[in-house]
């Protein structure tokens, strides 16, 4: 919301490169955004200086708007997407701007904050997702209106802050307060609750690790059956492969079967699930008792089947549904947690396997019906792996050729976490991906910061220099407009001539050439309708 009310042309690609999956209810989103703040930047002041950064020795903060006035005092704007009026009138966040940006010998006149509701609105059962949307946008433009609040300085917020602050820093016993609603879900009960004691550790020193190679890797790749995912993965160096599918016939890297083990004592059988099998294997591999440098988890599907197969004899149900109220969520548990020591095995390479599901349709903002690809596998799950590796892959053949795909679209699961890399694809081959890898080291050593304003810079500003910017931009805007091409006039032969005339350029568009009878030898000229532009060579 912010970026769109600072007319960042960009803001909508940047919210959904946040998602590795853009799903129907993203793209909703989006509307909400685009609309709400296109109503913000109309109530709001044409001029004004976004993130001003206020910061002295004693209080760091950012003024998401500082509007300069004729008499030179300043009014200042903090944006709320939020229908939580009263508590936010309640903070002391705008005396504390104000304090302090007077403290630079500045003069404030006014506080606002400028409110932007929350929509709640749902789509009916009857409805389709088309009727949906526009039933959304009306009420948007009808039902929902942005709503700026002017607020009244009292010194007496900011008195009660500093002394908060002053309390806080200076105590020593912290009594519990088990009215507080947040102290049901605190991570830290246990340790109040049961008496348990922090393990001591010893924190780094305080230096940022300068990164000149990768040593670990971890990715996840999927694609549709037969598209070369195994074999890849047997191209690292020195692969154990954990295989639940029985598929590897064509590798020669040494394979760990993970299923179901069966035994009969007598009359007596006894079934160890392939989970526990999958376990027990990775109880040895944290060992580090080999010398392998690659694991590989084939398929991860498979594995999230034997895990519920297991939880359902642990819990003694046949389906999650059997006790919704925990069951979903202590399989998920279960399985994440072991997926978590997977990818936290101290090898070289982790590579984990899935297949592609491209049976879910989405619709697009025009209506279209485009069709998603993502692992074969729980959204939530997805997202919860996708968090513990480099990489998601895409493996897709095009003519024959194997690529691994590494781009993010409203359709396509992928992306990952490697800074500036500057390619979407490569070809199935692990020299590459190790390339991608180092080149992806290029700059991570800079921190990057969001831009932000100066305090100094509000000043050197006029609104006439802003105006001129603006005035610029339009003019930019206006040379980037594509060029319609013009080019010159062929010369063509004509019939029972014995002298050619020369035929005059002109700077006039291209038309469709009449037909004329060609010599017997020559090639057929390829007629092809093209929108003209004007060039220098013309």
């Amino acid at each position: 919301m912010h970026e769109l009310i600072q007319k960042n042309q960009n803001a909508i690609q940047q919210y959904y490169m946040s998602y590795p999956l853009i799903n129907d209810k993203h793209i909703e989103e989006a509307i909400k955004l685009e609309l709400l703040s296109d109503k913000v930047l109309d109530l709001l002041p044409e001029h004004g200086f976004y993130e001003v950064a206020l910061s002295n020795q004693d209080y760091i903060g950012f003024i998401d708007m500082l509007v300069k006035n004729n008499d030179g005092t300043f009014d200042i704007y903090d944006f709320k997407y939020s229908n939580s009026i009263d508590n936010y009138m309640k903070s002391a966040q705008l005396h504390l701007y104000k304090y302090y940006f007077e403290l630079t010998g500045r003069k404030v006149k006014h506080l606002r904050y400028v409110f932007i509701p929350k929509i709640r609105l749902k789509q009916k059962k009857t409805e389709s997702e088309y009727q949906f949307r526009q039933r959304l946008k009306r009420a948007i433009k009808k039902d929902y209106q942005i709503k700026i609040k002017d607020v009244e300085y009292n010194p007496n917020k900011v008195i009660e802050w500093l002394t908060a602050a002053k309390h806080m820093l200076e105590a020593t016993e912290f009594p519990l307060n088990e009215d507080d609603p947040f102290w049901k879900y605190s991570p830290y009960r246990d340790y109040v609750e049961k008496g348990l004691t922090y393990n001591m550790v010893t924190l780094p020193e305080n230096k940022r690790r300068e990164l000149t190679e990768v040593t670990r890797r971890k990715l996840w790749i999927y694609g549709a059956p037969f598209t070369g995912k195994t074999t890849f993965a047997n191209e690292f160096p020195d692969p154990l492969m954990l295989n639940t599918d029985g598929n590897t016939s064509y590798v020669d890297a040494p394979v760990v079967a993970i299923k179901d083990e069966v035994t009969t004592t007598g009359r007596r059988t006894s079934r160890k699930f392939a989970w526990q099998v999958f376990k027990e294997y990775i109880d040895e591999l944290e060992k580090k008792d080999n010398d392998f440098k690659t694991i590989v988890v084939d398929l991860v599907e498979d594995l999230y089947e034997s895990c519920r197969l297991y939880m359902y004899d642990k819990l003694g149900i046949e389906h999650e549904s059997d006790d919704p109220f925990k069951a979903w969520d202590e399989v998920r548990t279960e399985f994440l947690s072991t997926m978590r020591r997977v990818t936290n095995l101290d090898y070289e390479n982790i590579v984990l396997i899935s297949h592609e599901d491209s049976t879910k349709d989405i619709l697009s903002r025009a209506g279209a019906k485009l069709t998603t690809f993502k692992p074969n596998i729980q959204e939530k799950v997805a997202n919860k792996i996708a968090g513990m590796v480099d990489l998601v892959c895409r493996v897709v053949v095009e003519d024959n050729e194997h690529i691994l795909s590494f781009k993010t679209t409203t359709t396509q699961f992928g992306g990952g976490r490697l800074s500036d890399l500057s390619v979407d694809s490569i070809n199935l081959n692990y020299d590459e991906l190790v390339d991608v890898y180092n080149t992806s080291l290029a700059d991570t050593n800079k921190p990057k910061k969001r831009k932000q304003t100066k305090i100094e810079d509000v000043d050197d500003e006029s609104e006439e220099t802003q105006k001129a910017e603006v005035k610029d931009t339009e003019e930019k805007s206006k040379e980037e407009k594509p060029k319609t091409r013009r080019r010159k006039k062929r010369e063509e032969p004509v019939e029972d001539s014995d002298v050619e005339e020369p035929v005059e350029d002109t700077e006039t568009e291209e038309t469709e050439p009449e037909e004329v009878e060609e010599k017997p030898k020559e090639e057929k000229t390829r007629r092809r309708r093209r929108r003209t532009r004007t060039t220098e060579e013309d």
